[in-house]
């Protein structure tokens, strides 16, 4: 076996170099800044299946009596479509609800390179989109965390150096000059560019990162998890459903993430499937765990070395050793650590899940067997001992 903590762990992509695409040229530009303008724009957009966009903002500092938080100011918003960009003026336009008829139309698929931010300060402005492709995401899936920014990958597709010299300048200031008008309107122009270069090499992949509020049907103690929106513990969420009754026993807790397992798509609601496994302990799961070491997006497989390495799953040992010559340096990264941690621990046993007793108090049952109440899976003696532990510790 290969000593994981001697072996040097070579930095970027080493997969295979694609055919370099060609970028389109330059189309028309428009400086949208008044409602009637904002309305022909949206009646052009009408016709494209897929849009562009990119936003520009700025931290400002709120008036809020905290006195020190900043808000996102959304200063411009560029839409690209082909052969036409329009870099729309949101500090001069209130209204910018009209887009609605574009961005909030499932039919239509909105291309974002690094979504979670333009999101945010669009739906401030009351814009809220219903169908988007994040292509950082889909990068990565291929590439890797550390390749998939929007210069990596043009470079990587159109050996096009990104100019990112204005990227920190003033975007409230007004008039802008020319020059950052084009600057704008070029993150929005390349991020289309890069939509079909995906789509030609890469389209299985990029499907799966089609995020159009449609999920599979998961249990519902496990959705939280997988929307990144759980207030609570994995331990403390499996207790509060076995007291509501959505989770009967610890088989149940097997096959609503056996479950889930088959049918999620999304890498990422996948990824995050995984990390509740190995927070749970379910070791059983290792055998459904394994086939996604071959799993097409580097973020599968990263996320299914960590919870084989976390979970103390020898048998795995062979398979995750074979990824320590995976093309995407996080799963490379990920083996590494993984076959450390297999190489010092012993497989991980079922953690302690909280209960509530009638008076209120967590108690910690471990290893309950399948079939058997909480009363027969544990002694009188050891659950007041619990109970007295939950006491002091709360």
């Amino acid at each position: 076996m290969v000593e994981s903590d001697k072996l040097e762990i070579q930095p970027g992509y080493l997969g295979p170099t694609l055919p370099v695409g060609q970028l389109p040229p330059k189309g028309e530009r428009q400086w949208i800044e008044h409602p009637e303008q904002l309305q022909q724009a949206i009646e052009m957009l009408k016709n494209a299946p897929v849009v562009a966009i990119d936003a520009e903002f700025m931290q400002v500092r709120s008036r809020s009596f905290d006195g020190g938080s900043s808000i996102p100011r959304l200063s411009l918003l560029q839409i690209a479509i082909d052969n036409h960009c329009f870099v729309i003026d949101t500090l001069r336009l209130k209204n910018l609800s009209p887009l609605n008829a574009i961005v909030s139309d499932p039919a239509v698929a909105v291309l974002l390179h690094g979504a979670g931010a333009d999101l945010r300060v669009m739906a401030e402005r009351g814009i809220f989109v219903a169908h988007y492709y994040d292509l950082e995401a889909t990068s990565r899936s291929i590439f890797g965390q550390h390749e998939s920014s929007l210069a990596a990958m043009l470079w990587r597709a159109f050996n096009m150096r990104l100019d990112k010299s204005l990227q920190r300048t003033d975007w409230t200031r007004r008039p802008l000059p020319p020059a950052m008008v084009a600057y704008a309107a070029r993150d929005a122009e390349v991020t289309l560019a890069l939509y079909y270069w995906l789509e030609q090499h890469f389209h299985a992949i990029l499907q799966r990162h089609e995020n159009d509020g449609q999920y599979e049907e998961v249990a519902p103690w496990i959705e939280p998890f997988l929307r990144g929106t759980a207030h609570t513990s994995p331990e403390v969420a499996v207790a509060e459903a076995r007291a509501d009754g959505r989770i009967r026993n610890k088989a149940q807790i097997y096959a609503d993430c056996r479950h889930a397992l088959k049918s999620l798509r999304h890498p990422m609601r996948l990824n995050r499937l995984l990390r509740l496994l190995s927070d749970l302990s379910l070791t059983k799961l290792a055998p459904d765990i394994l086939p996604l070491l071959q799993a097409p997006t580097s973020d599968e497989r990263a996320g299914s070395v960590r919870t084989l390495g976390r979970l103390g799953i020898k048998s795995a040992l062979e398979p995750i050793q074979a990824l320590l010559q995976d093309p995407v340096h996080d799963v490379r990264k990920a083996a590494q650590n993984a076959l450390r941690n297999l190489d010092e621990s012993e497989p991980r046993e079922q953690r302690a899940v909280p209960t509530r007793t009638v008076d209120g108090a967590r108690s910690w049952i471990v290893g309950i067997s399948d079939g058997k109440s909480d009363s027969e899976a544990t002694s009188d003696d050891s659950d007041w001992k619990a109970r007295l532990r939950s006491a002091m510790e709360s």
